[in-house]
């Protein structure tokens, strides 16, 4: 099972790159980000809506009340994202801004697994980790320099 989940990873990270394009190209079809965030989103929530009544079985009304305040955190994480492809792809282009995004997520869940937050388990952040987004960072100052 685990080939498949990181095939479907890997399928959905390599289409984030032509997201922000069309994106990008939405936005300047449409005069700014606002129009377009609402659009792409409504699209989203029809998606999801379709496969939430696919495949997720009933709402689960009883389990909301107990989930932790900062879980509801992602839709607004979602928004900010989601401005972020209208506004700065075409100005950053597909490598730079998605490897800046890659970057800042990597940097991110080192520090969230070394202090074990938002449910995540503790994971230190050792030598290896820290040199492999030092790495990182490296490449992507080679995608935007040439």
């Amino acid at each position: 099972m685990k080939p498949l989940l990181y095939l479907f990873v890997a399928a959905a990270g390599a289409l984030t790159s032509v997201e922000s394009g069309a994106n990008a190209k939405l936005t300047d079809s449409l005069g700014g980000p606002w129009w377009p965030a609402l659009i792409f989103s409504l699209i989203s929530i029809g998606c999801l809506a379709i496969g939430a009544l696919v495949w997720a079985g009933p709402f689960p009304a009883a389990q909301m009340a107990q989930v932790p305040w900062w879980a509801w955190a992602g839709g607004v994480i979602s928004a900010l994202y989601v401005m972020s492809m209208l506004i700065a792809p075409g100005q950053l282009g597909a490598g730079l801004f998605t490897g800046l995004t890659v970057i800042a997520a990597i940097i991110a869940s080192i520090a969230l697994d070394h202090f074990g937050l938002v449910g995540f388990p503790q994971h230190a952040a050792g030598l290896g980790r820290l040199i492999g987004a030092a790495l990182m960072i490296a490449g992507i100052v080679c995608v935007a320099v040439f």
